[in-house]
């Protein structure tokens, strides 16, 4: 192949002109620009990673399907083996761990990230994005319009946050959560506000914002909404995504102890 850098900028167009997320972009470069310095065919490349996570060889199969579909224009006929996936579920905290979560937290900006986190169940490059003029407070709603892919979606408004909102006038113009210099917070910086609480809450599970967003979805299940309902304010494109939490949910593993 000839020389990679224009290859790796026509990727970066097209990856740009499909509206995927910084995060994928960055990822899906650094797997091309080693595959085109490794020479080997798609298989060898990821046969290299056979060894790695379920996530990993995904994202690997993905970049190069990509690669080869919308720059190199060829083909992609190959079908590689994915694995299987893992039968891990999801971390959860219950209602309580959460509740030490916000109460750990005395800094301001960070209990309201927390609470953002968990009363939306929006995904990490959604928090850092979201504006002040995405909330309705006559509507009760927060319109999302930097989600997954290219699709908004509306969510409603927990009366925690609105309440928080009121009592500490932290409504402004712009986006929700920035640094001391005005600029937006990075993903790294949103993680460590998350591993931070849950060590001074004294959690033993490991927590992330995702974790917070698994907490969300199964916490809305046991409380009976309906599953259908939970995909929409997910952003899940397939049913099936969502339905993993129907496998976390305890409402009717508990049931279950009062019939022996």
């Amino acid at each position: 192949m000839d020389e990679p850098q224009p290859y790796l900028t026509k990727l970066t167009e097209e990856l740009k002109l499909r509206k995927y997320s910084r995060q994928t972009e960055k990822a899906y470069f650094n797997i091309i620009k080693n595959f085109l310095a490794s020479g080997k065919t798609p298989r060898d490349f990821l046969l290299g990673y056979a060894d790695k996570s379920h996530s990993t060889l995904r994202s690997v199969y993905f970049a190069l399907q990509f690669f080869y579909k919308n720059v190199l224009r060829q083909n992609f006929a190959e079908e590689l083996p994915l694995g299987k996936k893992s039968g891990h579920l999801p971390q959860v905290l219950n209602k309580e761990e959460i509740q030490s979560l916000f109460n750990a937290t005395l800094n301001l900006k960070h209990h309201f990230l927390l609470m953002v986190l968990y009363y939306t169940g929006i995904r990490l490059n959604e928090v850092v994005n979201l504006r002040w003029e995405d909330f309705d407070f006559e509507r009760k709603t927060i319109h999302l319009k930097v989600a997954k892919g290219t699709k908004d979606r509306v969510l409603f408004l927990h009366p925690q946050i609105e309440d928080l909102i009121r009592r500490f006038g932290l409504r402004k113009e712009g986006l929700v959560f920035q640094s001391n210099l005005n600029k937006k917070y990075n993903l790294r910086s949103v993680q460590l506000v998350v591993r931070q609480a849950a060590q001074r809450a004294e959690i033993k599970k490991r927590v992330t914002p995702h974790t917070l967003r698994h907490s969300f979805a199964t916490h809305l299940l046991e409380a009976g909404a309906d599953i259908r309902s939970i995909q929409q304010l997910l952003g899940h494109k397939d049913l099936k995504t969502t339905q993993i939490y129907t496998h976390v949910a305890n409402k009717d593993i508990k049931n279950l102890a009062n019939l022996i």
